[in-house]
């Protein structure tokens, strides 16, 4: 039988190319989006990925957000390239592994809904739920924002639910708002993957990829779990009508020195 895998896939940079809050702005005519984000991140009112979700609910200028924006941003998203063929793959199953796709995502539910129509399955998306108002159509309370903790949460619902083990999860995320998730897939001796080189996620993700299409996740996937070399791997993605172009593996030192300091020497 195949070995069951779990892979959770941040949605906001990791399936897209811009944060789901900034295209609603721009929707709206609002502007001031990131100083806002930055301000409520300062002073630690919501966890770091939760803070549209407050806007929505607390801000002036984005009170006035009904369902139907939040659909049309879905629409004006720009997805990374192949996550229809991503989705087929992982559905498809590799050679004794089958991979069950989630994406677990603070933005709204219907942005992300909106935006995967067709690709991935509504069961399969968890986002920031809101209770809306059936009078006025605005968002009076927010049931549930997989944000920081809360998407801790989350994997260990699915994981309960899913035939898988901790150790056979997955997690896919681009920024600070992954931390705490990743780290709770590291300590289970599960696999994370950055998408990002952001400072504090890159160095606890056991891979990063940097790359334009999502199918790019696959390359450490085939290499560390299912063992795969690069040939096979290189055959894979061939068949499936891509071709390799470039492929280089980089580890950087960030190295920063201040001071004065001894001379150096034996």
């Amino acid at each position: 039988m195949a070995k069951a895998y779990l892979l959770a896939s941040d949605f906001d940079q990791t399936l897209s190319f811009k944060d789901s809050g900034l295209v609603l702005s721009e929707l709206l005519g609002t502007s001031g989006f990131a100083e806002k984000v930055a301000g409520l991140s300062r002073i630690n009112l919501v966890q770091q990925g939760g803070e549209l979700a407050y806007l929505i609910l607390h801000d002036p200028e984005y009170r006035r957000v009904r369902r139907e924006h939040l659909v049309e941003v879905g629409r004006r998203i720009r997805l990374k390239h192949n996550i229809p063929l991503l989705a087929r793959l992982l559905e498809q199953g590799i050679e004794g592994y089958r991979f069950e796709f989630y994406v677990v995502s603070a933005a709204p539910e219907e942005i992300v809904q909106s935006a995967l129509q067709g690709i991935v399955p509504r069961e399969h998306i968890i986002g920031t739920r809101f209770v809306w108002s059936e009078r006025t159509g605005e968002v009076e309370s927010i049931l549930r924002v997989p944000a920081g903790y809360g998407k801790v949460a989350v994997l260990d619902e699915l994981v309960a639910r899913l035939p898988v083990a901790p150790h056979q999860v997955v997690y896919v995320g681009d920024g600070s708002s992954d931390v705490h998730v990743m780290l709770h897939v590291n300590r289970h001796e599960g696999f994370t993957i950055a998408v990002s080189e952001a400072r504090l996620i890159a160095p606890i993700a056991r891979r990063t990829v940097l790359s334009d299409d999502a199918t790019s996740v696959l390359v450490p996937l085939l290499e560390d779990i299912a063992g795969w070399s690069r040939p096979r791997i290189r055959a894979l993605f061939e068949s499936s009508g891509l071709a390799i172009q470039e492929w280089d593996k980089v580890r950087t030192d960030r190295v920063r020195l201040v001071g004065g300091g001894e001379a150096l020497g034996g």
